[in-house]
């Protein structure tokens, strides 16, 4: 792709999820931007930025913390915040825990990346949200290649993908009844590359954890895991201190890290290019079922 295509490519996208988030914006009372730190949402972020400049974002950011998030996610989330002068809503699986909303795995494979569905959908009850933005992809992963842009939820939170409204000529339909609301992807179009070259271009500041670091890990099925206190070791499993980063980023107990010594954009450009590995493919919460995406879509995850 030659430099000139490739801009033009990324500033149709950018136009197309700005023209998106403009109709959220005109369509909805009470939107939010579901942000998670990681890489996708950040974009998501920034173009919302770029969509209401001069004014200040129109949308809380809604982060559901599981409590187990990589320390460098939670310092990015806090700066940006300020640096925006945008407000931030935090809903807590541990508070999902306490009050006995969720109970808690336990076990070698424990996570709390299931529990935050109920977190998230008390979140969006108790603040009215009628449409939550997020920042999944199609290309990520197949549940999420049937998703529309503008994304219908019943009452209960819960999404029908044999049901879903046609999108003809960029036309969205946001029509819904009471106690329904809606997700919406704004940078559906985009790829993993696209994302990482308009970072690039734009020169978005983002967390270290994507930069080769040096950490301590262990090998688990053959992914590699950060050995952080909420990480229950199997017998035989030992802790290395690795060079690695992540690709994508979730709860630590289901984030895999890439052994990586790309330390600048350029070079996780670059890596992404060379790969045959998918990128969600070190995440562990995928693993658990052919249709473990689909089947947490379904049950009101974003």
């Amino acid at each position: 792709m030659t430099t000139k295509t490739y801009l033009t490519h990324l500033r149709e996208l950018e136009a197309e999820s700005i023209y998106v988030l403009r109709e959220v914006a005109a369509q909805f009372d009470r939107p939010a931007i579901l942000f998670s730190g990681g890489k996708d949402s950040i974009v998501l972020t920034h173009l919302a930025y770029k969509a209401f400049y001069p004014a200040r974002i129109p949308f809380p950011l809604v982060h559901i913390d599981t409590g187990h998030n990589f320390p460098e996610t939670i310092e990015y989330r806090d700066a940006l915040v300020e640096r925006l002068g945008a407000k931030l809503i935090v809903g807590s699986v541990q508070e999902s825990i306490d009050t006995g909303r969720v109970r808690e795995e336990t076990g070698y494979n424990a996570s709390r990346n299931r529990l935050q569905t109920v977190t998230l959908l008390d979140t969006i009850e108790k603040h009215k949200f009628d449409a939550a933005i997020g920042g999944a992809r199609r290309d990520e992963e197949k549940a999420r290649a049937k998703e529309r842009f503008f994304s219908h939820r019943n009452e209960f939170g819960q999404w029908d993908p044999r049901n879903q409204r046609p999108e003809l000529w960029n036309l969205y339909n946001g029509h819904k009844n009471v106690g329904e609301h809606f997700r919406v992807f704004p940078i559906s179009n985009w790829t993993e590359m696209d994302v990482w070259q308009y970072i690039f271009l734009e020169q978005i500041p983002m967390p270290n954890i994507y930069f080769t670091h040096e950490r301590n890990v262990f090998l688990r099925d053959g992914q590699w895991f950060a050995a952080e206190e909420c990480m229950k070791l199997k017998p035989g499993e030992t802790v290395e201190r690795k060079q690695v980063r992540c690709r994508t980023i979730g709860d630590i107990s289901c984030t895999g890290l890439t052994l990586s010594q790309a330390s600048s954009l350029e070079e996780i450009i670059d890596e992404i290019a060379a790969t045959r590995v998918t990128e969600r493919g070190g995440r562990a919460d995928d693993k658990r079922s052919e249709t473990a995406m689909e089947d947490r879509k379904i049950a009101g995850y974003f």
